[in-house]
């Protein structure tokens, strides 16, 4: 696609500051390997540019068509996946997740202690659909050394090689919930979770699914659970950050897990893809629902998941346990997949009303409905709040815009 600056919008020497930033900050600086940033409005690229390398120890080029892993970024493509099943009847959202994981129905309530002594009781109410799409149910990420994130472990709840959706669902009915549904938010394996009632009420194994509903119709070849070998010279490298602030390679691209198919399709964390495939991805957001002759959701549905769905109304410095997390708080809501921004002086930046999410590896997206422009940042850099990219490419997007 031709680059279209002015007719998006924008000043292109303001917007040209992108550039500048990522060089001078973080590419000559070597904080990272490499990166790609897209900026587009009312459907045009405005902003496409890849810098630095994919893989530095090959001295590879960032190309255009890298492969990244999305890790987090996964979650909004599960939601929606999830979402076109609730357009077709199958269930509502304060249905109990029970009703599709009959063995949750005993599901408990951690009062307190640990191991044999641990006290717990009944929920209040039990887990919905809404609650399980919008990190409200009582999961957690089983990552810490809270007395549920421990039992998490003793019964072997993870996403690794030989485990599946269905036998990841059956350990998690054997934890008890972190806090009553609906109570508090917290980031955790809810979105695997939606993969497997993708499963459970289409009859189709998830990644099978994904491909027909939402990948094929857009286009988005290059996205999948793992690297095809045809692809693998595009896989970029994976880093992680020192304490020293140099750069270390995790995950050698040659060698990487995700050359080979996985046994657990992680709705919450799985895929790569390509920043091209996931802009197809944005824009049928953008377009509520629709690109290119292909619906996958219809508006209303749409604009209900990037509505906020925390209890009361609340942001999440309000509902939110412990700070692992792909977003800052403050001023922030969550709806069905994804976080949104509730005014600009709740966040302290320009534009608001956008919804988005990040990865792992440092990866980003928004989609703006009141500016009609979709945000693409990707990166591979472990941990994924080392920098704030997000908050960086904000300030200059935003006041770049002059229409």
């Amino acid at each position: 696609m031709e680059l279209e600056p002015k007719r998006a919008g924008f000043a292109p020497e303001r917007l040209a500051r992108i550039t500048d930033h990522l060089s001078r900050n973080y590419i000559e600086t070597g904080k990272i390997a490499g990166c790609q940033t897209l900026v587009a409005r009312h459907g045009h690229l405005a902003y496409f540019k890849s810098m630095g390398m994919m893989d530095r120890e090959r001295k590879r080029p960032m190309a255009d068509d890298t492969t990244f892993r999305l890790y987090s970024m996964t979650k909004p493509i599960t939601s929606v996946a999830l979402m076109a099943l609730y357009e077709q009847g199958h269930f509502q959202l304060n249905d109990p997740v029970a009703r599709f994981i009959p063995e949750w129905r005993e599901h408990q309530v951690w009062v307190s202690g640990e191991g044999v002594g641990m006290q717990t009781a009944a929920p209040a109410r039990p887990m919905t659909m809404r609650h399980v799409l919008s990190h409200q149910g009582g999961l957690t990420y089983g990552a810490t050394n809270h007395p549920v994130d421990r039992a998490y472990r003793e019964v072997g709840v993870a996403r690794g090689a030989g485990e599946t959706l269905a036998g990841f669902v059956q350990k998690l009915a054997k934890v008890p919930l972190r806090y009553t549904p609906g109570e508090r938010w917290m980031y955790s394996f809810s979105t695997d979770v939606c993969g497997y009632l993708v499963e459970a009420i289409s009859g189709k194994r998830f990644d099978h699914y994904l491909r027909e509903v939402i990948l094929d119709p857009l286009g988005m070849a290059d996205t999948a659970f793992w690297v095809a070998p045809k692809n693998a010279g595009r896989f970029a490298a994976n880093y992680e950050r020192k304490p020293d602030k140099t750069l270390k390679l995790i995950d050698d691209p040659e060698r990487s897990a995700y050359l080979k198919e996985p046994t657990f399709f992680s709705g919450g964390g799985g895929l790569t893809g390509t920043t091209a495939d996931y802009f197809r991805f944005c824009e049928m957001l953008r377009r509520g629902g629709e690109l290119d002759g292909a619906r996958i959701l219809g508006p209303r549905t749409v604009e209900l998941m990037h509505m906020n769905h925390l209890s009361g109304g609340k942001d999440l410095t309000q509902m939110a346990y412990g700070d692992f997390s792909e977003t800052a708080y403050e001023g922030v809501g969550f709806g069905l997949g994804f976080a949104m921004s509730l005014g600009q002086v709740e966040i302290g930046a320009l534009g608001a009303g956008d919804y988005y999410w990040g990865g792992a590896a440092s990866t980003i997206f928004w989609v703006d409905p009141k500016e009609d422009l979709s945000v693409i940042f990707m990166t591979q850099l472990m941990p994924s709040g080392t920098f704030n990219f997000r908050g960086q490419l904000r300030n200059i997007i935003y006041s770049a815009i002059v229409d």
